[in-house]
């Protein structure tokens, strides 16, 4: 008998805002500008896009397309759909050997 996948979609798993948290930070810190702007739209998709869009000032397609992987969305887009998910971006210092 063959084995039967089903389709995953991260969207599905960010139902709380540690799990929204934490894949944020897991693609931040690998530091790849796509996989940032994907992730972020992944949360929105999961919050649901034309919801977060509006919030953010901008339309449904324009926000999809920046931040799918193959966007490269400005940071003030980056900023208004941060706050639109009521999260925000903070920084703290790298690991740092000397």
């Amino acid at each position: 008998m063959a084995l039967e996948t089903l389709p995953w979609d991260i969207a599905d798993s960010l139902d709380t805002p540690e799990r929204i948290a934490l894949s944020i930070e897991a693609v931040l810190e690998d530091g790849d500008p796509a996989l940032i702007a994907a992730a972020i739209g992944d949360v929105a998709r999961a919050k649901g896009m034309s919801q977060v869009a509006q919030k953010a000032g901008l339309s449904r397609e324009a926000m999809h397309r920046a931040l799918s992987e193959d966007g490269n969305p400005r940071l003030t887009t980056l900023m208004a759909v941060l706050k639109a998910l009521g999260l925000r971006l903070t920084v703290t210092p790298a690991n740092r050997t000397a």
